[in-house]
């Protein structure tokens, strides 16, 4: 049994496997995916997991050098952007902001798409995996 990490065995599966470059989605329950991606669903109910919650944990595991995000996060759900800038403060980490519909479009080229319980607007995330040497 594992002692530390990620205990959900496909998302610490997907990480094992992703490299350089790779993505993987963070979402909320709303977030459509794409029959050709792999969806983990941890949604429980409306609220559990938070999205910050799952997103926390990937990182613990998870080295980012990028992360796209939809461009309306900016107006309609400030509070989870400020929450995301605070996680990566200090990290050499670069931020691309699209429109929502070309964020959507992006899972469809991303190992997994995580699936969460969030309920507030545009609370998704794209991560491209860095490299850890």
């Amino acid at each position: 049994m594992k002692k530390n990490g990620i205990l959900n065995s496909d998302i610490s599966r997907v990480l094992s496997y992703m490299g350089h470059t790779d993505t993987i989605c963070v979402g909320d329950c709303g977030l459509p995916i794409p029959d050709e991606t792999e969806r983990i669903d941890l949604a429980l109910c409306f609220g559990v997991p938070t999205f910050l919650q799952t997103l926390t944990e990937l990182l613990k595991d998870m080295k980012v050098e990028k992360i796209v995000l939809a461009e309306e996060i900016k107006t309609l759900n400030p509070a989870v952007l400020q929450q995301i800038e605070d996680l990566f403060a200090g990290q050499p980490v670069e931020t691309e902001f699209v429109p929502h519909t070309q964020l959507k479009e992006r899972t469809k080229s991303c190992r997994a798409v995580i699936r969460t319980g969030e309920t507030t607007p545009y609370a998704n995330i794209i991560l491209q995996s860095g490299c850890i040497f």
